[in-house]
């Protein structure tokens, strides 16, 4: 062949020469194709199809690129507004209408090729964009990539020349195993591993599905090194995906695609998500449920305002909520009992007790009161000093309840045979000392944090840096002990997709031990789910000061307490056994663990909360 001719593929009636991704069909007698190695002359029907087919190409590259951002809101209100009896209708596709015209429905296929997958039977296929669908997977936007076609079918030209001009091939999208073990993007995956190596916490990047106990600690260990994982991978990838691990990958890509900005395929698959989730169902579709809210709060122009979800988030209805959540989980209640028995170990038999406390849980105190009565020390008084921030907006329906909680608290004291006094202070972080407080040299003084340093801004939210600020002041009171008890959960600075990732793991895990210990219709359930909802939309849905669920995984707790002076008191290694045996046995799967001085409470091997003590 001579230089520069074009190349003749035997196979096409096609020419292609250097620098033009196609040229015109070959046109010769007969005679001369079989003498140019069997090329054979089109028909004059495909002749005038092609220019067309060209054109209509182009046209879909220009109308990708230029569509308007105010008509994709306008689909993405369609679509997250809708109800889950409505069928998915992709916008601007051929699904659910006929074909309008060979650009639109280029356009159509390269969008449903890019974004839909099956809800049950998840299976990412880069491979030809869809061409026809069946009406079952029409009406729930759902296809299946049809093989490739050989290499003489002019459809084959066209999907190359798709690829070309849509630039599908430099965005690759990862397989999704069986186990969820797959990311969607390498550079989110770095980011992650790099967060998770500094904060030791669980692994974000994974879909939470895949690995239910996804914090680790020792005896509790995940993390199988790369080979492992890439085995697992490997091997998962020939059976079919289980419709939670389905469902979790969906949105954890969702959550992916809102962090790169890409609303529509959050929305499409939010949509998709729908069809699956159940407030009422089993916990995983409450866990769907809960986290589609979340994530649409994002980008629905509907999304309830700042100030309105603020009120939601700090109102007497949700405090009530949260405050039930804590009595009726193990998780919570053991982790909270922990911190009582820390606090009556520290005093030892001292009489006079001080308790400053910034977030009073009255079943905390009244387990406190109960163990001070058990040391049978004649004379102990009880002294506790609730603190309330008033720039802090849930200080106004804490304040609202402090009054009815300290008279029962009194009469429980009266009762055990301790003389009680409660009373409220209100003061900032930076005012709090101990004569504003009340401390006197002859009390034993205890400092209960539980569920309160969470609250409370860091440097990433105010240069003033109120949650150091605290802990300093706190530092400065020269308390006998300080008690701290957190979630196990990172969704103060970690990053939206990570965040999410985290959140959707530990939530789900919270839902599936109450399914341990609650029937599904109890109303008790009811409200602490709808409470542990607001949490997540939240920690999910917000970002800067908007966003006031901000806890952090232990390893970042204990730095901060020690850049602010404290050094950890041990929990000894029969706190354990005290807790079980004062509160009862935990539910099977629940674990219980002292390690490292503090105690790790959790579910199936994943640590919910974490209670540690300091001085």
């Amino acid at each position: 062949m001579e230089p520069g001719a074009p190349w003749r593929d035997p196979r096409q009636g096609y020419a292609y020469g250097l620098g033009s991704a196609m040229q015109i069909p070959l046109q010769q007698p007969r005679s001369d194709a079989i003498a140019a190695g069997g090329v054979l002359k089109r028909s004059l029907g495909e002749l005038e199809r092609w220019p067309h087919q060209q054109v209509a190409a182009q046209q879909a590259l220009y109308l990708r690129t230029v569509r308007q951002r105010s008509a994709a809101a306008a689909d993405i209100t369609a679509l997250l507004g809708g109800t889950p009896s409505q069928p998915l209708v992709l916008p601007r596709s051929s699904f659910g209408g006929a074909l309008a015209s060979p650009s639109s429905t280029l356009s159509s296929l390269t969008t449903a090729s890019r974004t839909v997958v099956p809800l049950m039977q998840l299976q990412l296929q880069r491979q030809v964009p869809l061409v026809t669908a069946s009406p079952q997977t029409q009406a729930l936007g759902v296809s299946r990539a049809p093989p490739p076609p050989a290499a003489s079918s002019e459809l084959f030209i066209l999907q190359e020349l798709e690829k070309q001009l849509l630039g599908d091939d430099d965005e690759p999208l990862a397989a999704m195993s069986g186990t969820g073990s797959a990311v969607t993007n390498s550079e989110l995956e770095e980011t992650i591993q790099q967060l998770n190596s500094i904060t030791a916490a669980p692994s974000p990047g994974v879909p939470a599905a895949a690995t239910p106990n996804n914090n680790t600690n020792a005896g509790m260990t995940r993390s199988p090194s790369n080979s492992s994982s890439s085995t697992a991978s490997s091997s998962a990838s020939c059976s079919p995906p289980t419709p939670g691990t389905a469902s979790r990958q969906l949105l954890f890509e969702s959550a992916v695609a809102i962090a790169d900005g890409n609303q529509e395929t959050a929305a499409i698959h939010l949509a998709a998500l729908k069809l699956s989730a159940n407030q009422r169902g089993d916990p995983e579709q409450r866990l769907i449920a809960m986290m589609v809210a979340a994530l649409s709060s994002r980008i629905a122009p509907a999304a309830s305002a700042p100030a309105q979800h603020l009120a939601e988030l700090c109102g007497a209805e949700q405090r009530a909520g949260s405050q039930l959540l804590h009595d009726i989980s193990p998780c919570f209640r053991l982790a909270l009992h922990t911190a009582s028995v820390a606090i009556v170990e520290a005093v030892g038999d001292h009489r006079a007790i001080h308790l400053v406390d910034f977030d009073v849980s009255a079943p905390q105190h009244a387990a406190l009161i109960r163990y001070l009565a058990d040391r049978r020390v004649p004379g102990t008084s009880l002294k506790t000093t609730a603190v309330t921030d008033p720039t802090s907006p849930f200080t106004q329906p804490l304040t609202a309840t402090l009054l009815a909680i300290g008279e029962r608290l009194k009469k429980l004291a009266e009762r055990a045979g301790i003389e009680y006094r409660f009373k409220v202070v209100s003061c900032r972080a930076a005012e709090l000392d101990a004569s504003k407080l009340g401390c006197e040299p002859e009390e034993a003084l205890a400092v209960n944090l539980a569920f309160a340093l969470s609250h409370v801004p860091d440097e990433s939210v105010s240069p003033a840096n109120p949650r150091d600020e605290l802990l300093r002041r706190v530092r400065a009171l020269g308390p006998q002990v300080v008690t701290l008890v957190e979630q196990e959960l990172n969704t103060n600075t970690a990053p939206l997709a990570a965040r999410f990732s985290d959140v959707c793991a530990h939530y789900g895990a919270i839902l599936e031990s109450l399914d341990a210990t609650l029937g599904r219709e109890s109303a008790e359930r009811a409200r602490a789910e709808a409470a542990l909802a607001k949490k997540a939309s939240n920690a999910v849905g917000r970002e800067g000061p908007d966003r006031l669920e901000r806890c952090e995984v232990f390893g970042k707790w204990r730095a901060r307490f020690g850049m602010a002076g404290f050094r950890p008191v041990a929990l000894g290694p029969g706190i354990a056994d005290q807790v079980v045996a004062r509160v009862g046995p935990a539910p099977p799967l629940f674990t219980v663990k002292a390690e490292n001085g503090v105690l790790r409470i959790g579910w199936m091997g994943r640590v919910v909360t974490v209670a540690s003590a300091w001085r």
